[in-house]
């Protein structure tokens, strides 16, 4: 029997709707490489007003993580939030699947909304791609946030038990959930309190809706991330960047935010959100958002940008 009904596709209208209540227009823009992206883009760009990018996690959607975020910050931006190729409605037909050319395809949304000097802010793996839209684009790119992304990873720390897992494959089978059990182990890494008594038929319907889609693509997007790595090999970036993670992270350890902080030294802050895991937006969004509007709204990076804040 057909399914009549979806809370997540209902919650999916709902989002839209808000997304647009808050002045953002849903665009396809065909690169006319193989390539098409979606983005959300303001209505009316306000030229007094700097630019954002949003960049999304590998969990739902753009929409599904960044609504509260753009709420908080659409009275003082002109925000864009693209869904990553094969998230949402974007997709290619090129082989690439390196946060490299991830990055590339933002770019060319942000040239063709006319979009020259931008903000950063990147979740999870859209950390990867906001880091390197940052060294790609260094003359574009003004300021950085990075979010619980283990761009500074290697591809050893798998072997050396930094995660909790030990290869790319099992990753994805947690971070691309395709049962009711896996979406609950996808839970209980990303949150410290998971939400308790979610309904089998509710996590059915998330997954119908959400995670069907593209999934070898993504599998592949995945495998490119660790392959060769190493942090030698990182470049750092040179533009004021503020790390936030969540004290208790088990996807990306906060191991790796000391790592990313030690690498970018003096051009970077870092803000440990404590009893917070990897989904430390949903978990403590107030402070989360306080954190991320100081660093925006203030024209530089202070002298003392290398102290923790373990508030």
């Amino acid at each position: 029997m057909s399914k009549c009904f979806s809370l997540t596709a209902s919650r999916n209208w709902c989002l839209r709707s808000g997304f647009t209540n808050l002045g953002l227009r849903s665009t396809v823009t065909d690169l006319g490489d193989g390539t098409v992206m979606h983005c959300w883009v303001p209505k009316v760009r306000k030229p007094i007003r700097p630019d954002l990018v949003l960049i999304h996690g590998f969990g739902a959607n753009a929409l599904w993580q960044w609504y509260d975020t753009v709420r908080v910050l659409a009275p003082h931006f002109n925000v864009y939030v693209p869904d990553l190729v094969f998230f949402g409605e974007s997709f290619t037909t090129r082989p690439e699947r390196t946060e490299s050319f991830q990055a590339q395809c933002v770019k060319r949304v942000m040239d063709a909304n006319y979009v020259g000097k931008m903000i950063v802010v990147g979740l999870s793996y859209g950390g990867f791609v906001a880091y390197s839209m940052a060294d790609q684009f260094k003359e574009c790119v003004e300021k950085v946030v990075i979010m619980c992304s283990g761009v500074c990873l290697e591809e050893t720390d798998l072997k050396t038990r930094l995660f909790p897992v030990t290869d790319v494959e099992e990753a994805g089978n947690i971070l691309l959930p395709q049962t009711v059990e896996k979406m609950k182990e996808l839970v209980s890494y990303t949150f410290v309190k998971p939400p308790k008594g979610l309904p089998s038929c509710l996590l059915n319907d998330f997954i119908d809706e959400m995670c069907m889609q593209y999934v070898e693509e993504r599998r592949e997007l995945l495998r490119a991330i660790p392959k060769d790595r190493k942090l030698s090999n990182l470049p750092k970036i040179t533009q004021p960047t503020l790390i936030i993670w969540g004290d208790q992270d088990r996807i990306f350890p906060l191991e790796l935010a000391y790592r990313l902080k030690r690498h970018l030294g003096e051009n970077a802050e870092l803000v440990v959100i404590k009893n917070t895991g990897h989904a430390f937006i949903h978990e403590k969004p107030k402070e989360f958002h306080k954190h991320l509007k100081s660093f925006l709204l203030n024209s530089s990076v202070p002298p003392n940008a290398n102290h923790q804040n373990h508030k």
